[in-house]
């Protein structure tokens, strides 16, 4: 026979609010209950009757609070379960993992099956997998004929520049891109009792676009020209010194297409009065030149159905990316490849792939 009135006011208080809140668990909140109505007289028999529960469940909560207090409300005795692999076998799970670079879960979980007769599910493999340091990410593509000396004295030639740039002066990327004028499915609201389609084109009209952008300011100059060459470029930087009448020198960065090293262009540079400065990215570096991941952002957010909240916010969003996010990556490219990554032959990957 339980006795009614062993709680404290306090207990009870911080019971009776436990009960009242509603986003509170219910298996915390029944347990509350049953000291409640323990505590106003109600027998074992009956508090099971009203919660719908077995008379000793009530009588081992009642003891569990005995012994232990208020302590007990949230202890449900669940402790995760060891480890079926050994350490040594993490180990070996680990080496092979790192020699073979296996694509997708099942293919581990098959390779651990085969070798210690283990099946494990896919949630249960991630989270072995991430429990001994491994991760799944995609391997970086690194330009070819990396040359770290000269990437190296190029940013800090860049840096140089930044720091020392004076208030009439401005830093502007240069570059063409030559997207296809193509139809690519979005998503839309629709009722559901219509079919929504749209008409696919030859996908053979494609633009030329010859742009840049002022990472500062976000100002851009594109330019749709009907071929790429030295006259679209001298078109272009002609159009950039319009765009900053009052400036005294407009840094433009150019990478190595023929068109922009073409002699038209170095004579139209020489002449007197010219306030554009022209630098070239080392070849083989398109990760050094902003612009060519705007062309990729914008693909990415205008074809891959991403949404902003207003055109203002993709602006932002797209200067810090340029502004902040690609510069840190230029220091990967600038160390030893062979020291920073192990190099993965394409053809040895795709036989991984299988």
């Amino acid at each position: 026979m339980i006795r009614a009135g062993f709680l404290d006011t306090t207990t009870r208080e911080a019971l009776t609010a436990l009960m009242r809140d509603g986003k509170a668990e219910s298996r915390l909140t029944r347990r509350a209950n049953a000291l409640l109505l323990l505590d106003d007289g109600m027998s074992c028999e009956a508090v099971a009757k009203v919660l719908y529960l077995d008379d000793d469940t009530i009588r081992y909560w009642y003891k569990l609070y005995e012994q232990q207090g208020l302590g007990w409300l949230a202890g449900f005795g669940y402790k995760g379960r060891a480890c079926q692999l050994t350490a040594a076998q993490q180990e070996e799970l680990k080496k092979w993992v790192a020699e073979t670079l296996p694509r997708t879960t099942t293919v581990v979980g098959e390779w651990i099956e085969t070798s210690y007769g283990i099946s494990y599910t896919r949630s249960a493999l991630i989270k072995l997998l991430k429990r001994v340091d491994l991760e799944y990410r995609k391997p970086k593509v690194l330009p070819r004929k990396l040359d770290p000396a000269k990437q190296q004295a190029f940013i800090k030639a860049y840096d140089d520049l930044l720091n020392n740039l004076g208030d009439d002066e401005a830093v502007m990327f240069a570059d063409a891109v030559h997207p296809t004028h193509e139809v690519r499915p979005a998503g839309c609201w629709a009722p559901k009792d219509i079919k929504v389609a749209v008409e696919q084109t030859s996908g053979r009209q494609r633009l030329n676009i010859h742009g840049a952008i002022d990472l500062e300011t976000g100002k851009t100059r594109m330019l749709e020209v009907l071929t790429v060459d030295a006259l679209s470029t001298i078109a272009l930087l002609m159009a950039i010194e319009l765009m900053y009448p009052l400036k005294r020198w407009i840094h433009v960065f150019l990478d190595n297409a023929k068109y922009h090293h073409a002699q038209m262009v170095q004579d139209w540079l020489a002449r007197p009065g010219r306030r554009i400065k022209v630098h070239y990215i080392p070849t083989y570096c398109p990760h050094l030149d902003p612009i060519e991941r705007l062309w990729g952002l914008m693909h990415k957010n205008v074809t891959h159905n991403r949404c902003h909240a207003t055109y203002t916010d993709f602006c932002k969003s797209v200067l810090q990316f340029l502004r902040e996010d690609v510069p840190k990556n230029w220091a990967i490219f600038c160390d030893s490849v062979t020291d920073n990554f192990r190099i993965i032959n394409p053809a040895e990957f795709r036989i991984l792939k299988a």
